[in-house]
């Protein structure tokens, strides 16, 4: 069973970089046709889609976030990255890593900006 966890910091200054990792276990993050998402929640707010990289490395955005996203990732950790520049109160959120189309999810982490 795949297996996905988030780490990263709770806090994040306004105009910083945020930065996440999502480690997976149990499956190669190169394994063919599987795509790998970031997701986040806002409070009181519904789920969001931030962006997502593929099992050959393909980088995919929301338009919305594209000019503050990047996504990266290290197979030789098997880990995927989310780095979010320019951040603001309204980048308060949780935030998910999850296998794309699949129910295997982290159990999400809360990234809180403020100063």
């Amino acid at each position: 069973q795949v297996q996905l966890q988030e780490s990263g910091p709770g806090l994040v200054k306004p105009s910083q970089t945020l930065s996440l990792t999502c480690t997976v276990s149990g499956g190669s993050i190169t394994a063919s046709n599987y795509y790998w998402s970031w997701i986040r929640q806002p409070p009181g707010k519904g789920l969001e889609w931030m962006g997502a990289i593929a099992y050959e490395g393909t980088m995919y955005y929301s338009p919305s976030l594209k000019s503050r996203t990047s996504i990266s990732r290290d197979t030789s950790k098997n880990q995927f990255s989310l780095q979010l520049s320019s951040v603001t109160p309204e980048d308060t959120a949780v935030y998910y890593c999850a296998r794309v189309n699949t129910p295997d999810w982290g159990q999400g982490t809360q990234v809180t900006v403020s100063s």
